[in-house]
């Protein structure tokens, strides 16, 4: 057999407004914008992904929505229905499982799968492909994209080149063939800024990138320069690490553009944390550990964990656990591709810490009662009717900072 990993990168395409379409066949074949309500070209916040026949009027994930208005005020505009998404992710996932154990979540509807050793079962690699591919097709009714190569970093190139509807193999051997002629920017790690200090080198493709000595690379870039080059040969030898099976309640966002700005993180990590709170509060819920999840602009995540002093679920205290989490990661030289918060050590909100009785009635939390009846308003009148002044853009100039666009799938 060959000895060659054999690595997928599926992720699914306009994966909010593909349910969308499904659900409501009206939609089918219009741009459809899933995002906050744009009032007629005065809405806050931004758009949440949308369809394929929005994109040529210049609409993307995390424009301000008010923007995207203006671009095609004709288009569907939708609220996003995360118990929808994530109850077609799980089945999703579903699917992906029955085929190999080591699946990795990047997102609600991205992942990596290992299915080196499942060839043993199904056959070639690029067979279980088209098979996940066909099944979420006709069991889901969605459609995904999927690379196919020896390591992640490839698969992942694979797959974004082939969307939408994309299945792209890179063959063991065929690395350097594929990547040479790629612009510098499909790189992990290469950013705007280092996109710029490259292109005034005269770089313009990974091939130039992999020709370069090693030695030259380092001296301009330090570290990362042995990444880059690494990479632009076509090397990656991180693995397919799946994520455990536990009773958990998490939210996770992937920013748009790697970010540094540290008062973006705070503000994500509070939003992230407000949110888990809500289905927290939701489903019956109080937290007894918190779980930070982070992923740097090399694709190297991490993850922290803390034991509460006091079960709850309210988004405050999640924040303020998951903010001390963060400082025990260092930022020196890494921007942020993805944050996640994950509520963990699970109890029902009426079942006390330990299972043992108080001799005094505890003092009801006057912040939980808050939390409720924001939950209550928002639940009426949707998530725009009333949030925290800290994370409404204040400005114009603040106005599409925040890049954030997808959850976690949640256990």
């Amino acid at each position: 057999m060959d000895p060659a990993r054999a690595i997928i990168h599926l992720d699914m395409d306009a994966f909010y407004a593909s349910v969308e379409q499904l659900d409501h066949p009206a939609y089918r074949g219009r741009p459809v914008v899933v995002g906050a309500d744009p009032r007629d070209g005065k809405g806050r916040g931004v758009v949440a992904a949308c369809s394929y026949e929005a994109r040529p009027f210049g609409i993307r994930s995390a424009m301000p929505i008010s923007r995207a208005y203006r671009l095609c005020p004709k288009a569907i505009y939708v609220r996003p229905r995360m118990a929808r998404y994530a109850e077609m992710s799980d089945r999703i996932f579903a699917i992906l499982r029955d085929y190999t154990d080591l699946v990795e979540p990047l997102s609600i509807d991205e992942a990596f799968l290992d299915v080196t050793a499942s060839q043993r079962l199904f056959g070639p690699a690029d067979a279980i492909g088209r098979t996940l591919k066909a099944r979420i097709r006709s069991e889901l009714g969605l459609v995904a994209s999927i690379g196919l190569a020896p390591n992640k970093f490839l698969a992942k190139v694979a797959s974004d080149l082939g969307k939408p509807d994309g299945f792209v193999v890179v063959a063991p051997g065929k690395e350097r063939e594929f990547l040479d002629p790629l612009p510098i920017f499909r790189l992990w790690g290469v950013g705007p800024k280092t996109e710029a200090r490259l292109k005034r080198l005269g770089l313009q493709t990974i091939g130039q990138i992999a020709r370069m000595p090693v030695e030259t690379l380092e001296a301009m870039l330090g570290g990362a320069g042995r990444d880059l080059w690494e990479l632009a040969n076509g090397m990656d030898d991180r693995e397919v690490v799946p994520e455990q099976d536990a009773k958990s309640i998490g939210a996770e966002t992937t920013f748009e553009r790697d970010t540094e700005d540290r008062e973006e993180i705070r503000r994500t990590i509070l939003e992230l944390s407000d949110r888990v709170g809500r289905r927290l509060r939701r489903e019956g819920y109080l937290a007894g550990g918190v779980t930070l999840k982070f992923r740097d602009h090399l694709f190297r995540t991490l993850t922290r964990a803390a034991i509460l002093d006091h079960p709850t679920d309210v988004g405050d205290d999640l924040f303020r656990e998951a903010w001390k989490l963060l400082q025990r990661v260092s930022l020196a030289g890494n921007r942020v591709r993805l944050l996640g918060v994950t509520a963990t050590r699970l109890l029902a909100a009426a079942e006390p810490p330990g299972g043992q009785m108080s001799l005094f009635r505890p003092t009801a939390d006057p912040r939980r009662r808050l939390a409720r009846a924001v939950d209550a308003i928002q639940e009426r009148f949707g998530s725009d009717a009333i949030a925290r002044a800290s994370l409404v853009e204040a400005s114009p100039a603040r106005k599409g900072r925040k890049s954030g666009v997808k959850d976690s799938h949640s256990r």
